[in-house]
């Protein structure tokens, strides 16, 4: 298949609507390269061709967004089944009363939350806002922008905000304080 520019892709979703079954059906099999769900109908089709054709032009989900969306679903079917009062055997070899709650892979940072870091003998303080993150009146979209911009070399945010735990560095020093609070928790070094 040749590469879509935007246009074409615009063009292409609009004239989905024109298609019938059959015809959505075999653009399923060209985008996607498997048969299309069985009995599925051709809004649902429209929906995941046009999705498609936009994914392959501007690019598709993060893997991080990925694992995340996996990990919710599985954590909704795990509560399905537990309502359902399901025994081992009915939840793919899972026996449902060993499986901890499921939690989200990365923490999330409420706005206000204050991080400290010590880099070259200064004490480096981000602020985490509705927007992203905050630090020398300079918003910024990551975590890792502002370790790159503090140290002028790539960085992992979290890890140099020592907010992974023991596998950061041995040298970083770093502290949360929640500004509402105004409550100074000490992070692992490391």
């Amino acid at each position: 298949m040749k590469r879509l520019t935007p246009d074409e892709v615009e063009r292409e979703i609009a004239a989905l609507d024109s298609l019938d079954i059959a015809a959505l059906q075999n653009r399923w099999r060209e985008l996607y390269k498997v048969p299309p769900p069985f009995k599925v109908r051709s809004g649902f089709l429209r929906r995941a061709i046009a999705y498609r054709l936009q994914e392959l032009v501007y690019g598709g989900l993060k893997p991080a967004t990925r694992r995340e969306l996996r990990r919710i679903a599985e954590e909704a079917r795990l509560k399905r089944a537990r309502s359902r009062g399901e025994k081992r055997g009915d939840t793919d070899g899972l026996d449902l009363s060993e499986v901890p709650h499921l939690r989200p892979q990365r923490k999330i940072l409420s706005p206000g939350t204050r991080l400290l870091r010590e880099w070259n003998g200064r004490m480096e303080s981000v602020e985490v806002t509705d927007d992203g993150f905050l630090w020398r009146e300079k918003t910024y979209r990551t975590l890792s922008a502002v370790a790159v911009a503090i140290t002028g070399t790539k960085w992992s945010g979290p890890k140099f905000f020592g907010l992974l735990g023991r596998r950061s560095s041995a040298s970083v020093s770093a502290k949360v304080a929640h500004v509402a609070s105004l409550q100074t928790t000490e992070l692992p070094d490391g």
